[in-house]
């Protein structure tokens, strides 16, 4: 066998791709995209290969194996050497090209040799390139998670983002959830990703209350994406007219001591929070990584959207992440790949000295594909595109003509400082698992929070023969439904609380409008 057999183990780092939804082209062999369904194969492992054909075949692996990148192309390069050692025929040569100093000479290298599939490369760019370079029918099964890189034959093992986003929509439509919130990295990987959330969400009957965008890592902007998810401003301003016309009322009208207890009571309430009104959400789902969704959660609570209004999703870019811990986050939900199998972990861990990260899995079950493909009896595209699917080291997954990777993906949910698994992935695809066609999605757009607005006078009680005489306008952040009309006989929508003193001195004074104070939330510093 031609390939170096010295297995060596390198420090793995995660692949980050851009992902766009307009340009990705499809139609390799799309009449398996229609063919019918069944029990998905195992993929085989340790066994080797056996074969009445001495013929020699040919693999080719395209990889970044020097360079800023060169701890991915190895961990890759093992992962692939330890399956074709451990299954592969003699009869299969195996050669691996570097891309990291020049990728387009690394692509004719391994065309040169005419191999039956490529394995590789990690990058969009190169498999762009390798797309347009590479003869129609030969196929290749690449890492990228760019879904505008992917198709004629270029396939991907890579989780698409959009695999993540529609598992957690239907978790939330199996919650009830009734409108979502949506916050989104202002990257073309996040516009992918909201775009997907509205076409799920469509599917789900779940209305779509706005999407926001912020910068990444940017502490201003996630603040603000915050306070606008919140509707910090109205609900604000809807507080302080509150307060203002309970304190007018007190001072200037005169009341019964049932009357002077009400609203002194209403108005005590009212000060020890900032904000007045209904959110028109109650789920808000995270598109970015799992820090920032720590940020946000953190700024969402400081501007009162309590674990009471609504309910926090994310995707399975939380998956690995320090999300746990964070207690703004329990009860949140997200997708996640299932473990890793430990047949695979241990053999890399016995051998690196520590545990693989998912991108070195996809590299062994690549390679396990791609020698089930040449020794198979089944044409190339039949084996590949097996709508059936394949059980693999991260569990079911499937290949698309399109080239995107389809995989099942289980529900974790953040409880006492873990995530643990409230429902386990789909083991067929029997059942279609994705509805969303990645080729029809645009970029989404930033959508102003849809709001009917806030009136003041809606959640406070007072006597009804003032209510001609205060008036409060409606806030809202945008007004896209008409506000409530108000009417006579409204009830207090505040808990009531006979712990605090009743109010029937007729020189009484109320306190003045002072604003609430303000600490750190999980060491995030907030400044006004």
């Amino acid at each position: 066998m031609h390939m170096n057999k010295i297995l060596t183990f390198c420090g793995l780092v995660s692949l980050l791709a851009g992902c766009g939804g307009t340009g990705m082209r499809g139609g390799w062999h799309s009449e398996y995209g229609t063919a019918a369904t069944g029990a998905p194969s195992q993929i085989m492992y340790g066994t080797p290969a056996t074969s009445n054909d001495t013929a020699t075949r040919r693999m080719a692996v395209l990889l970044p194996t020097s360079g800023e990148n060169a701890a991915t192309g190895r961990a890759l390069r093992t992962s692939i050497e330890a399956a074709v050692l451990q299954r592969a025929p003699q009869s299969l040569s195996v050669s691996f090209y570097d891309t990291a100093a020049n990728p387009t000479d690394a692509i004719n290298r391994a065309l040169a040799e005419n191999p039956a599939i490529i394995i590789g490369p990690v990058f969009a760019a190169e498999a762009r390139m390798l797309r347009a370079m590479k003869p129609g029918d030969m196929p290749a099964i690449s890492f990228t998670s760019d879904a505008t890189a992917i198709g004629d034959g270029v396939m991907t093992m890579a989780l698409m983002p959009t695999n993540g986003v529609e598992t957690i929509v239907q978790e939330m439509s199996a919650d009830r959830a009734t409108a979502m919130a949506v916050l989104a990295p202002d990257t073309n990987t996040g516009r992918l990703m909201a775009a997907a959330a509205r076409a799920a969400a469509t599917n789900y009957d779940i209305p779509v209350s706005g999407v926001v965008f912020y910068r990444e890592h940017d502490t201003d902007a996630i603040k603000n994406a915050a306070s606008a998810v919140a509707l910090y401003p109205a609900r604000s301003a809807a507080n302080n007219r509150a307060r203002e016309i309970l304190s007018d009322i007190l001072t200037s009208e005169r009341l019964t001591a049932v009357e002077k207890s009400s609203l002194s009571r209403q108005l005590n309430q009212l000060s020890r929070t900032e904000t007045l009104g209904r959110l028109p959400y109650d789920t808000v789902l995270f598109l970015g990584t799992g820090d920032d969704a720590k940020s946000l959660a953190s700024f969402l609570r400081y501007y009162g959207v309590g674990a009471r209004d609504a309910k926090f999703y994310g995707t399975a870019m939380w998956d690995g992440a320090s999300v746990a811990g964070d207690l703004t986050l329990t009860g949140a939900k997200y997708p996640a790949l299932p473990d890793t199998a430990p047949s695979f972990v241990n053999m890399y861990e016995q051998t690196a000295g520590t545990a693989p990260t998912r991108i070195a899995s996809f590299g062994y079950d690549a390679a396990n594909l791609a020698v089930g493909m040449i020794y198979s009896d089944k044409t190339n595209a039949a084996y590949l595109l097996d709508p059936s699917g394949y059980v693999g080291i991260d569990g079911l997954f499937r290949l698309t003509p399109a080239g995107a990777s389809q995989r099942a993906l289980r529900i974790m949910e953040i409880s006492g400082g873990t995530a643990r698994q409230v429902k386990a992935a789909p083991d067929n695809f029997l059942k279609p698992v994705y509805n969303i066609d990645q080729r029809t999605l645009s970029p989404a757009r930033a959508m102003n929070m849809e709001t009917p607005g806030i009136n003041p006078l809606t959640y406070i009680q007072i006597p009804d023969r003032l209510r001609g005489k205060y008036k409060a306008k409606t806030y809202g952040a945008n007004m896209t439904q008409a506000a409530p009309v108000q009417e006579q006989n409204i009830v207090t929508i505040l808990p009531e609380d006979d712990s605090e003193d009743i109010v029937a001195n007729p020189e009484f004074t109320p306190q003045p409008l002072e604003s609430v104070n303000r600490t750190y939330i999980d060491s995030v510093e907030i400044t006004e």
